[in-house]
């Protein structure tokens, strides 16, 4: 058998490895590694153990562990219920002013802790009982939900970027000032939706009217223990990172010994409190390296037997224009969101899509912002949404699968929006890079 037979039978046994049950991460190396014997025989788990430590030794990849620590403290201190309570003291007593209290948090969470999961359970378990006991309707607390959690993905210090960095071999601070502006326009477009929806169909999510109640300066007091913390912590880890005056790794575990002093602060802190964030982030930092130690693996072995080569034959063969290959290869990501992990898709396309990019001379913080705008689209379309699975932990048994799956429909409108928007108009991705330069 062939090289590039090999190479193309690489994703439906990964596939057949996944739909088994098969842990993603082991999915990828087994499939590797049995691709690899016929070009290494005996040695090619010295191979693969090669690639394991080339990854470990990626500096860039270690702006991860303390991106999730402050994250996983972060939502240990407490904020997101203060957070929670000052959006709902201002936007309240709005025609749907729980959805976009909501929808609020989700931002300003996702700024904080860049996990996509864990935005969506938080905001999840604290707004899904308020907005079900004031009638909201089911669809519209779905979609805010899992729109909300997806944010996670675009929003930074989101981990999708950071991992995008290191396969791509781009500045973190750069891709992080190129999705910035996209995540702005599709948190506005979310909040736009819910504004309308709310004014159109007032029964869907009526305003609360004692939301509010409060004196001015009882509300200032909120607004200041809740929001400002947040807001500084997060203005201190970006802006450090997009001026350029501290790496991504640097900037994050200053981010992540602010996350301890804010639990202090708040009265939260404790030994116990500090051994189950250690545990958490421990555990989501291994889930996430071994996947990309996996990734890794598989494409090194991809390109091994031919795979570039395989993929650029089949662009010539299409014979389509730049714009046509650019649409192929986001499809490609689209459907690979179905069935993979955020992590997986990247490790898995970026590096066969790289060639290709450089050879057509896409600009990359263009690219990379569409990209990740379709993953997050990924994360949301039925049917194998894993927000909606995630939401489904969570959720009583009153939100169906068909309030969930209607939900996110009109959220997924807004992403496309946003997507047509980057393709027609490059400069929403391009801009900030290019008057901001941050570290490797």
């Amino acid at each position: 058998m062939d090289s590039e037979t090999l190479a193309a039978l690489m994703f439906p046994l990964l596939f057949g490895f996944v739909f088994l049950g098969i842990p993603v991460a082991f999915a990828l190396i087994a499939t590797a590694f049995l691709m690899a014997l016929p070009a290494f025989g005996g040695l090619a788990a010295l191979q693969i153990y090669g690639v394991i430590q080339h990854t470990a030794s990626q500096f860039i990849l270690s702006a991860v562990p303390p991106f999730v620590f402050m994250g996983v403290m972060l939502e240990s201190s407490g904020i997101s219920e203060r957070l929670f309570r000052a959006m709902q003291v201002w936007l309240g007593r709005l025609p749907g002013g729980l959805s976009l209290a909501t929808m609020g948090m989700a931002g300003i969470i996702a700024a904080s802790t860049g996990i996509v999961g864990a935005v969506e359970i938080v905001i999840g378990v604290m707004a899904i009982p308020v907005m079900l006991r004031y009638a909201y309707n089911r669809s519209l607390i779905a979609g805010t939900i899992c729109a909300g959690g997806s944010l996670g993905t675009m929003i930074p210090p989101s981990i999708v970027v950071v991992i995008y960095a290191s396969v791509a071999n781009e500045s973190v601070g750069q891709l992080f000032a190129a999705v910035l502006i996209p995540g702005l326009i599709m948190v506005a477009l979310f909040l736009g939706y819910i504004l309308v929806r709310a004014l159109i169909f007032k029964a869907d999510a009526p305003p609360v009217p004692d939301a509010g109640a409060m004196p001015l300066v009882e509300k200032l007091k909120v607004t200041l223990t809740g929001i400002f913390p947040a807001a500084l912590l997060i203005a201190a880890v970006l802006g450090a990172i997009l001026l350029g005056f501290a790496t991504p790794t640097e900037a994050a575990s200053v981010g992540a010994l602010g996350a301890v002093l804010l639990t202090l602060a708040y009265r939260r802190f404790s030994f116990s409190v500090l051994y189950d964030t250690l545990k958490r982030t421990l555990v989501i930092n291994c889930m996430i390296l071994l996947i990309v130690a996996g990734g890794n693996i598989f494409a090194g072995i991809f390109r091994l037997h031919g795979g570039n080569r395989l993929v650029a034959d089949i662009v010539d063969f299409l014979q389509l224009p730049d714009a046509g290959v650019v649409a192929i290869l986001l499809l490609v990501v689209f459907v690979a969101g179905f069935v993979l992990d955020w992590v997986s898709v990247v490790l898995i396309t970026l590096p066969i899509f790289l060639p290709l990019l450089t050879a057509l001379q896409v600009d990359p913080m263009w690219f990379a912002a569409l990209m990740i705008v379709v993953i997050q689209t990924s994360y949301l379309t039925p049917p194998m949404a894993p927000s909606i699975f995630y939401l489904r932990s969570i959720a009583p048994p009153s939100i169906s699968y068909g309030h969930m799956y209607r939900g996110v429909l009109p959220f997924i409108a807004c992403q496309l929006i946003v997507l047509a928007l980057i393709a027609a108009f490059p400069s929403f991705a391009t801009y900030l890079p290019s008057q901001l330069v941050g570290f490797e």
